[in-house]
């Protein structure tokens, strides 16, 4: 399916997808990719939605680790070593040609500093990073492509 922009914008934008391919910027990709409205648009190492890990999705987030004392938990309440305040509002994560959910192990970390995750199936979640880009909030797209993942 094509999708529809503003030619004159400098943002990531998906353009089109289908079976086997996601399409950013009019440039053609048949692999997995992360990317937010500004930057490069990268492979992200995830074949299938069974893949997909905590550290996968922070990789897609453009989150580090923070660094820390290794004591450091002995006076901190428990909550998540990442980096807060430098991530997205929202990581949406296209699982192919259905919605395949995550768990909450793999969900955990970054919806403990405060990044929403929603799963949906990839050419949802393609429509819904436009409108949320196009809104100028701040959102990061995975996407795996739809080839070989057909509904059951």
């Amino acid at each position: 399916m094509k999708l529809h922009t503003d030619p004159a914008s400098a943002l990531n934008t998906v353009t089109a997808y289908g079976d086997g391919y996601i399409e950013v910027n009019q440039v053609r990709f048949s692999h997995a990719v992360a990317f937010g409205p500004e930057g490069t648009v990268s492979e992200w190492p995830v074949q299938a939605a069974a893949d997909i890990t905590a550290s996968l999705l922070q990789q897609a987030a453009g989150l580090s680790e923070a660094k820390r004392d290794p004591l450091a938990f002995l006076d901190e309440p428990e909550s998540g070593t990442l980096a807060k305040g430098t991530g997205p509002e929202v990581l949406l994560v296209g699982t192919g040609a259905r919605q395949r959910l995550l768990s909450q192990d793999v969900l955990r970390p970054l919806l403990a500093v405060g990044i929403g995750v929603e799963v949906m199936d990839t050419q949802a979640a393609a429509r819904t990073y436009n409108i949320l880009m196009a809104e100028g909030r701040r959102v990061v797209v995975a996407l795996l492509p739809t080839q070989g993942d057909l509904p059951t």
